[in-house]
């Protein structure tokens, strides 16, 4: 994701770790998890399941121009590591539809299988440093392209969205809304010890927290435990 290069240099200051619970929601259970994509090829999830990963996402697609050449390779990997899997959906809203593009996500392999160990895909929305901010749309319009994108990918698969953001964009592109925070759980953003303000409305269901630690690719955690993650892979 290209929000990690830009933290690279501040994550490695701080000394990335594993993700801990925010002060904002210290009362939940949390677990340990990580997303990668096509650079890290297959790493060892053996190693990372032993390091107390739990689940893993894996990039598939951006835009309706690329598809990771190793994307089904490695979200087999992480079944058959043990690990619950997610696909997540790279969006570029200044190329086409949001409709367009969680078909192109559905027809390259992001789809959601009734095994017990998938969760619904995710939507990647951040800035891309050769577009301009918000990929030139206004709040209103974002908005409409985001519920675009989620009720195309859930006609397909019975499942809205994971949403993946920062406060920063959320606030910036879309006004705040709080139009999703009922019904998409938040993947939210932020290379810090402390997860900070959450936006939308919503409580953070995913926190990705450091570009690098203890397990492959970018530091994630669950709030909640096995069987509130295992009933996301239902749509519960």
């Amino acid at each position: 994701m290209i929000l990690k290069r830009v933290a690279a240099l501040v994550a490695i200051a701080i000394g990335a770790t594993l993700a801990v619970p925010c002060v904002a929601q210290a009362d939940q259970a949390t677990l340990a998890g990580f997303d990668f994509s096509a650079s890290q090829g297959v790493p060892d999830l053996a190693a990372a399941k032993a390091h107390g990963a739990v689940f893993a996402f894996v990039k598939d697609t951006a835009g309706v121009g690329y598809v990771n050449p190793n994307y089904v390779t490695q979200f087999r990997a992480v079944k058959a590591a043990g690990l619950i899997r997610g696909s997540y959906h790279y969006a570029r809203p200044d190329k086409s539809s949001g409709a367009d593009q969680a078909v192109y996500l559905h027809t390259h392999d992001g789809k959601w299988f009734s095994d017990g160990m998938t969760l619904p895909p995710a939507l990647d929305l951040e800035d891309t440093p050769s577009a301009p901010p918000c990929y030139g749309l206004p709040p209103q319009a974002m908005v409409a392209w985001i519920a675009d994108f989620s009720s195309t990918l859930q006609r397909r698969t019975g499942h809205t969205p994971i949403i993946y953001t920062s406060t920063r964009w959320w606030k910036a592109c879309t006004a705040n809304s709080t139009a999703f925070a009922a019904d998409h759980v938040l993947w939210l953003a932020r290379y810090n010890t402390d997860m900070g303000e959450v936006p939308g409305g919503w409580r953070a269901g995913f926190w990705q927290s450091a570009v690098a630690g203890p397990l492959p690719g970018n530091q994630d955690s669950f709030f909640g435990d096995l069987g509130r993650l295992r009933a996301l892979t239902t749509g519960g």
